[in-house]
């Protein structure tokens, strides 16, 4: 039997780990070893992305939250750069079924601390997650073979010249939303998000963008938008 690890334990605080995967199965095989392994008081599941960055800015007691690629609202391993930098605090690792080296580069790329493939068995995945979750970056052993390596191109050939490409379609809708002079608040009410959510997109936004304020935002939304119409 495996050891529990009592990871990541503050007193008197809860310890959170959020799900983001639109496969219901996996989510409940992956709680369960969350529950069952680690110190977890609580598992959050979400079905998308924008749903995890939905609930996110919702909760400051989670530790570690755990991306698909292959959901609702994920743009790329790339669309991850935004979580570790709105949500530095967090651990952040993507399990995916996904072994392509152009996925694992993006994602070591964006910052995140793992890419930990959905194939390992039950022993190989808690180690992976452990290693995670005690401080350090899991990259796969498939990231080392030099076949595949020749067998794909190099992430900065495969990667769209297209700003846009980076983008989720939620980043989107708000980027142009913010080109039309819109508020934060008049943004989650078109798009029927929690403000405090809006405000995670926007700062995301402003760090692909390289700017510091709504106008700068603005104007270069309006020319990237016009230019992949």
């Amino acid at each position: 039997m495996l050891a529990r690890n009592p990871h990541l334990r503050i007193p008197g605080m809860t310890n959170v780990a959020l799900i983001a995967d639109d496969d219901e199965f996996f989510r409940v095989a992956l709680k369960n070893i969350l529950l069952d392994q680690f110190a977890f008081d609580e598992i959050i599941e979400t079905a998308s992305f924008d749903e995890a960055m939905e609930r996110l800015p919702q909760r400051h007691d989670i530790s570690l939250a755990l991306f698909d690629l292959a959901m609702a609202g994920m743009a790329s391993a790339a669309t991850l750069k935004a979580v570790r930098e709105c949500f530095p605090e967090i651990r952040v690792a993507v399990v995916s079924a996904s072994n392509r080296r152009e996925d694992i580069l993006l994602a070591l790329e964006a910052g995140v601390h793992g890419f930990v493939p959905k194939g390992l068995g039950i022993e190989l995945l808690v180690n992976a997650l452990n290693i995670v979750i005690e401080g350090m970056i899991y990259v796969p052993p498939s990231l080392a073979d030099l076949d595949a390596a020749a067998a794909e191109p190099p992430p900065c050939a495969a990667r769209a010249t297209d700003r846009m490409s980076v983008f989720t379609p939620r980043q989107t809708d708000v980027l142009q939303l913010i080109s039309q002079g819109k508020s934060n608040k008049e943004i989650a009410r078109a798009l029927k998000l929690g403000e405090g959510t809006v405000k995670v997109h926007v700062a995301a936004l402003f760090r692909v963008l390289s700017v510091s304020s709504r106008a700068a935002a603005a104007v270069a939304g309006s020319q990237l938008l016009l230019q992949n119409n």
